[in-house]
C-alpha cells in the first residue's frame, strides 16, 4: 500500500476535502466551507493547512465562534442536511464559545464539524494558557463540555488516530437516523506531528444519504389504525424537508383527504394554498390547526420529533380515542408518546403507506370543515396583520408589511422570541422552502447568523430576518459578516423595549414586570439605541422608520438594494396574535397574589387535558 507523509493537520483537510456528495445527480464537496477564528490552539499547524488548500475548502473569518458555527448550522439546515461546514476554534473560550452552537445543531439534528484546539497530548507545557485543569483527573479538559451536545466526540493525542476517527464522523454527520453535529478535538502538539499515512485514505469518496425503508409489519399495522380513524390529521416536520417529500406529502394528503398541519421547523413544506394546508400547530399555531388538533382521533405525524410547542405540551389533542401513528427515519423520535411507529425514510414510508391505504380516504365533511377553519383564520391573521396607524404597531403589524410586498419567494428567518410565532402565522407560504426557523434550541443571535448561512446556501434568494432587540443587542456582527461577503441580508429590528415576549410570560404566571423590559430592570440612565446608525457602522444600509406605511416604503428600498440593508422600527410590548393552545410553563402552587391564582387555574385546566403515557 502506497503512503504518503503528512502533518496531522495536512492529512485532516486533504480528507476532508476528498468527500463528495451527490446533489440532484452533481457531484459536490460534501465541506462546503470552514469557518474559523485562529488562536494558538490552532492557527500554527490547522491554520496553515487549510491556507493551502483555501481553493478546495474555502476558510471564513469569524467575528464569534458560537455566532459562526451557527452560521454554519443554517448553512446545512438550508442545504437539507447534504453539505456541512467545519467550524474550527483556539483552546478556552474559543472552543466553549462552541458549545452552545453545538447543542443548537444537537436539538435540531443539525449536522456541523467541530475541530477545537486542545491541550498538549504530551503535557510537558502544562498547564498551557487557557487550560482548565481538574486536579482528580487530568485528562479532562474544556473540551469534554461537547459531550453532552454532540452525536460523536473524540480527541486526537496520536496522529494515526484519524484513520479511524473522520470516517465515522462523516457517516454520523451523513445519518438520515443519527444526524448531529460532531466534535474532533485536536490536540495541539498532535496536529504538527507527522505519520505516514495510507494514500487509499484520501481517495475522492462519493457520498449520498441513504433512505431507509420502513418494516412491512409497521406499514401494515399503520395503515389499519389510519382506516379506523374518522378525522385524521397530518402532522408534518422538518424531515419532510430533509427527506425531499414535499410532493409525497401533497400526493398522500389529497389521495387520502387528509388536512396537514405543519410544526414551526416543517413550515412552507406545503403552499398556503394548497387544498389540504391547514397552517401551523401547537403553542405557535394558528387557530385553525388547533381547533382540528382537539377534534382529531389520529394525527399522523412526520418527521418531527413532537417537542412540548407542536403538542401543546400534550393537552393539545382532546379526543379521547386520539391515537398516533409516527413515521420517521430516528427509531427514537418514531417510538415515542405511545404511537405506532414507522421508522424509514419519509418519502419512501409516504409511498408506501399510501399503497397500503389504497382508495382509502377521510371524509369530505372533514376536510370541508378544515377550509371553513382556515378561510375564519386567515380572516383574523389579515385583519390584525394588516395596515394600521396606531401609535406604536404590533410585532404583526411589521411582519404583515413585509409579508404584503414580499415576493413568493423570499425567504424569512427567525429564531427566539415572540416574533416566532407572528412570523409563523403570517408568512402564509406562497413558494415551497421560504420559511426558516431555529425552534429546536430557539437561540437568541441565530436570527443574523443564521440567515448568514441561509443566504450563502440560496445566493439567488432574498434573505429576510426579524429580530427583536433583545436578541440584536445580544449579536450582531454578522451583519458585517454578510457585508464584507457580499451576502445581502435584510434585517427588520423590531424594537419593544426589552424582552417582551417574556415579559408576556411573566404577567401570564400572575407575576409583577421585572427584568425583562429595561423599564422594569435595574437601570438608571435608560440610553435609546440607534439601531440604524448601529449597523450603518458595519457597512449596511439601515433606516429607522416610525409606522408601519414608512415600513412599506423603506422595505422597498432595501429590495432594490445590493448591501445588507437594515429597518428598525419600535413595535408594541403587549400586543400578541391571540393564542389558541396550552403550553406547560413553571407556576406557583401556592399563589401570592390574585394573578397567580387566575395562572394556577389555567395550569390546572391545561394539565388536566394532557395526555398520560408520553
Amino acid at each position: 500500500m502506497k503512503k504518503i507523509k503528512l502533518t496531522c493537520a495536512h492529512a485532516i483537510v486533504k480528507f476532508l476535502t476528498s468527500q463528495k456528495i451527490l446533489i440532484d445527480g452533481k457531484k459536490e464537496p460534501l465541506f462546503a466551507g470552514a469557518f474559523g477564528i485562529f488562536g494558538h490552539g490552532n492557527v500554527a499547524c490547522l491554520g496553515q493547512a487549510l491556507e493551502e488548500n483555501k481553493d478546495k475548502l474555502p476558510t471564513y473569518r469569524g467575528h464569534h465562534e458560537q455566532n459562526m458555527a451557527l452560521t454554519g448550522i443554517a448553512y446545512a439546515r438550508a442545504k437539507r442536511r447534504k453539505q456541512v461546514f467545519v467550524a474550527t476554534s483556539s483552546v478556552g473560550p474559543g472552543s466553549t464559545n462552541m458549545v452552545t452552537a453545538a447543542a443548537v445543531a444537537m436539538s435540531n439534528r443539525l449536522p456541523i464539524l467541530f475541530l477545537p484546539g486542545d491541550t498538549y497530548a504530551n503535557r510537558m507545557p502544562d498547564p498551557v494558557l487557557q487550560q482548565v485543569e481538574h486536579f482528580n483527573n487530568p485528562g479532562i479538559t474544556q473540551n469534554d463540555a461537547f459531550k453532552p451536545v454532540t452525536k460523536y466526540f473524540d480527541r486526537i493525542t496520536r496522529p494515526e488516530q484519524i484513520l479511524q476517527t473522520f470516517p465515522q464522523a462523516v457517516q454520523v454527520l451523513l445519518d438520515p437516523a443519527d444526524c448531529g453535529p460532531v466534535c474532533i478535538s485536536l490536540c495541539q502538539d498532535i496536529q504538527g506531528e507527522i505519520f505516514d499515512y495510507p494514500e487509499d485514505f484520501f481517495k475522492e469518496k462519493i457520498h449520498n444519504i441513504r433512505r431507509p425503508r420502513p418494516d412491512d409489519f409497521q406499514i401494515k399495522e399503520a395503515a389499519e389504525k389510519i382506516k379506523k380513524s374518522k378525522n385524521p390529521i397530518i402532522i408534518s416536520g422538518g424531515g419532510v424537508f430533509y427527506s425531499d417529500a414535499m410532493e409525497e406529502l401533497s400526493t398522500f394528503a389529497v389521495k387520502h383527504n387528509i388536512p396537514v398541519t405543519q410544526t414551526v421547523m416543517g413550515y412552507s413544506s406545503m403552499k398556503r394554498d394548497h387544498s389540504h394546508f391547514l397552517g401551523p400547530i401547537g403553542g405557535l399555531g394558528g387557530k385553525a390547526a388547533n381547533n382540528f388538533a382537539k377534534k382529531t382521533d389520529l394525527a399522523i405525524a412526520i418527521g418531527t420529533k413532537l417537542g412540548d410547542f407542536t403538542t401543546g405540551s400534550w393537552s393539545n389533542f382532546e379526543n379521547p380515542n386520539f391515537s398516533l401513528v409516527s413515521i420517521n427515519v430516528a427509531r427514537f423520535d418514531a417510538s415515542k408518546h405511545m404511537a405506532q411507529s414507522i421508522i424509514g425514510d419519509a418519502k419512501v414510508s409516504l409511498n408506501e403507506l399510501s399503497q397500503a391505504l389504497g382508495d382509502w380516504k377521510a371524509s369530505e365533511e372533514w376536510h370541508k370543515k378544515s377550509r371553513d377553519e382556515l378561510k375564519s383564520w386567515n380572516e383574523y391573521v389579515d385583519k390584525e396583520s394588516g395596515p394600521t396607524n396606531q401609535n406604536l404597531p404590533s410585532y404583526a403589524h411589521a411582519v404583515g408589511a413585509i409579508y404584503r410586498n414580499s415576493d413568493p419567494s423570499d425567504i424569512a428567518v427567525t429564531a427566539a422570541g415572540g416574533l416566532v410565532g407572528e412570523v409563523v402565522q403570517i408568512w402564509r407560504p406562497r413558494e415551497l422552502n421560504t420559511h426558516e426557523t431555529e425552534w429546536g434550541f430557539s437561540c437568541m443571535s441565530y436570527e443574523i447568523s443564521g440567515a448568514l448561512g441561509i443566504k450563502m446556501a440560496n445566493p439567488d434568494k432574498e434573505v429576510i430576518t426579524f429580530v427583536g432587540d433583545g436578541s440584536y443587542l445580544l449579536y450582531n456582527s454578522d451583519i458585517y459578516s454578510s457585508v464584507i461577503t457580499n451576502n445581502k441580508l435584510i434585517v427588520i429590528v423590531c424594537d419593544n423595549g426589552g424582552h417582551a415576549v417574556i415579559n408576556r410570560l411573566q404577567l401570564f404566571k400572575g407575576g409583577k414586570e421585572f427584568n425583562c423590559l429595561f423599564e422594569s430592570s435595574n437601570v438608571s440612565n435608560l440610553v435609546k439605541v440607534n439601531f440604524a446608525k448601529h449597523a450603518e457602522s458595519m457597512g449596511a444600509k439601515s433606516e429607522e422608520v416610525s409606522s408601519i406605511s414608512e415600513l412599506e416604503e423603506a422595505f422597498k428600498r432595501a429590495k432594490k438594494s445590493k448591501v445588507t440593508y437594515v429597518i428598525s422600527i419600535k413595535t408594541h410590548s403587549y400586543q400578541w396574535l391571540e393564542g389558541s393552545a396550552y403550553w406547560e410553563s413553571p407556576t406557583l402552587e401556592i399563589p401570592k397574589t390574585k394573578e397567580n391564582e387566575k395562572a394556577l387555574k389555567l395550569h390546572k385546566e391545561g394539565k388536566a387535558k394532557q395526555r398520560q403515557g408520553v
